[in-house]
C-alpha cells in the first residue's frame, strides 16, 4: 500500500519545492557532509517506515544517498498516506507542536511553512501561528543534538529537518501577503492565479514549487545537484533559521510578487523576464539550503 502512495504523487498547497526540489537540496547536503555524521543519518534513516520503498530497484551503491534525498520528501508523502490524520492547516491544541517520533500519526501541514505577514496597501496584519516551520527547525535540530534521545525521535527530527530546511529556503513558504482585495491573507501565493500554456488555474504557489523541473528521478536531481552554481561562501555560513526566513520574505517581496503580480487573485500572465528572475532565485536559494543543511546536520550529529 505504501508503494502505491508513493505513486500517487502530490496535490495539496502545502508543499514547498516539489519532490525534485527537495531531492536537490538533499543531493547537495549529502555530498557534504562529513563522515561521522554521514555515518549517523545512514543509519537513523533505516528507522524510518518508508525506508524499503526508498531503496528498493536502487543501484547498491547509490542507495544511501537516495535514501537520504527520498526522506527529505517523505513529511509531504505522508500527506496522502492513509495511516496518517489531516489535523488541518492551523496548529490546534498541545498535539500541534508534540514531537514523539514515528509515533505520531498527525500530517502537520502547518509545520511547512511561516507565514510572516506584510502588505503593499496597509491592510491590517496577522501575526503567524505558531508551532510553525520555524519552531520546528529549532526543536529538531536541538534534539537531534541531544544524547539523551532516542534514535527513534532523531530519526523522526532528521527526516523533517531534511523538508524543512528546504522549505524555509522557498521564498512563498516565509510569508503569506495582506491587501484590501484579499484581507485575510493569500496563503503564500495558494490564493494567487497564475496562466501558463495549459491555462490560467494554476497557483502562483505551484509555479515557484516547480521552478526546477518535474522530475521524480533521483539520477535528475543529483545531476541537477552538481551543476548548480555553488552557494555564496559567506552566506552558506549563516546557521540562523530566522535569518534564513529573513532572506525568504525580501525574495518573496521582491521577486515572487513583482510584475507583472497584482495585489489580488488574479490570474496574472508571468512573462519571460519574471519566469528568468524566479528561476534565478530559485536556483539559489535551493543551493543555500543544501549547503546550510550540510552544515546544521555535521554540527548536530559529529
Amino acid at each position: 500500500m505504501c508503494s502505491f502512495l508513493l505513486i500517487l504523487g502530490l496535490t495539496t498547497t502545502a508543499s514547498a519545492w516539489n519532490d525534485f526540489g527537495h531531492m536537490i537540496v538533499a543531493a547537495i547536503a549529502y555530498d557534504h557532509l562529513t563522515p561521522t555524521a554521514r555515518a549517523h543519518v545512514d543509519a537513523l534513516l533505516k528507522l524510518n517506515p518508508s525506508y524499503q520503498d526508498w531503496v528498493t530497484r536502487i543501484d547498491k551503491q547509490d542507495r544511501r544517498k537516495v535514501a537520504f534525498m527520498k526522506a527529505a520528501t517523505w513529511p509531504d508523502l505522508i500527506k496522502i498516506d492513509y495511516r496518517y490524520t489531516n489535523d488541518g492547516d492551523r496548529p490546534k491544541g498541545p498535539d500541534a507542536g508534540r514531537n514523539i517520533g514515528y509515533a505520531d500519526k498527525l500530517i502537520h501541514r502547518y509545520w511547512h511553512y511561516i507565514d510572516i505577514p506584510f502588505s503593499p496597501d496597509g491592510t491590517t496584519l496577522t501575526d503567524p501561528d505558531s508551532p510553525n516551520a520555524q519552531t520546528q527547525i529549532v526543536a529538531f535540530r536541538e534534539r537531534l543534538k541531544d544524547a539523551s534521545a532516542s534514535d527513534d525521535l532523531k530519526s523522526y527530527d532528521l527526516v523533517w529537518l531534511l523538508h524543512l530546511v528546504g522549505d524555509v529556503h522557498q521564498p512563498l513558504h516565509a510569508t503569506t501577503r495582506f491587501s484590501q482585495k484579499q484581507p485575510t491573507g493569500d496563503r503564500g501565493g495558494n490564493d494567487v492565479r497564475v496562466c501558463t500554456a495549459t491555462g490560467c488555474g494554476g497557483k502562483l504557489h505551484g509555479f515557484w514549487d516547480d521552478l526546477l523541473g518535474t522530475s521524480e528521478d533521483y539520477k535528475a536531481a543529483m545531476d541537477k545537484a552538481k551543476n548548480l552554481e555553488p552557494a555564496d561562501t559567506k552566506l552558506a555560513g549563516i546557521s540562523d533559521e530566522a535569518i534564513w526566513i529573513e532572506e525568504s520574505l525580501l525574495a518573496a517581496k521582491q521577486t515572487a510578487y513583482a510584475t507583472p503580480i497584482g495585489s489580488d487573485e488574479g490570474p496574472y500572465n508571468l512573462d519571460a523576464t519574471y519566469k528568468a528572475a524566479a528561476r534565478e532565485v530559485a536556483e539559489r536559494r535551493i543551493a543555500l539550503a543544501g549547503i546550510r543543511l550540510a552544515h546544521l546536520l555535521n554540527e548536530a550529529l559529529n
